[in-house]
C-alpha cells in the first residue's frame, strides 16, 4: 500500500461502512436467531444441523465472534424459515 493512497488513509481514519453494515446485520440476525432458538428450545447444534453449517461456526456467530456474508445470512434465514414452516 502506498503511504499517500487516499482510499487507504480514509478507510484507516473512518472505517469501512460496508464491513460495519455487515457486522451490524450479522449481530441483528444472530440476536433474532438466539431469541427464536430459546423460544423453540433449540441448541446451537440443533440450529447448525437445520442450516447445515458447522456447529462451532454457528456458536461463534451467535456470540458475535464470526460473521457471515449477506448471501449466507439469507440462506440461513431461508433454511430456518423452511424448517419452522414444516414443523
Amino acid at each position: 500500500m502506498e503511504e499517500n493512497d487516499f482510499v487507504s488513509i480514509w478507510l484507516e481514519e473512518s472505517g469501512n461502512p460496508a464491513i460495519e453494515e455487515l457486522t451490524t446485520k450479522n449481530l441483528e440476525v444472530a440476536h433474532q436467531t438466539s431469541n427464536l432458538m430459546a423460544e423453540k428450545n433449540l441448541l446451537a447444534n440443533d440450529f447448525a444441523r437445520i442450516v447445515d453449517i458447522n456447529p462451532d461456526e454457528i456458536s461463534r456467530w451467535l456470540m458475535g465472534k464470526h460473521s457471515f456474508s449477506i448471501k449466507k445470512l439469507k440462506e440461513i434465514t431461508e433454511a430456518f424459515n423452511t424448517y419452522f414452516s414444516a414443523n
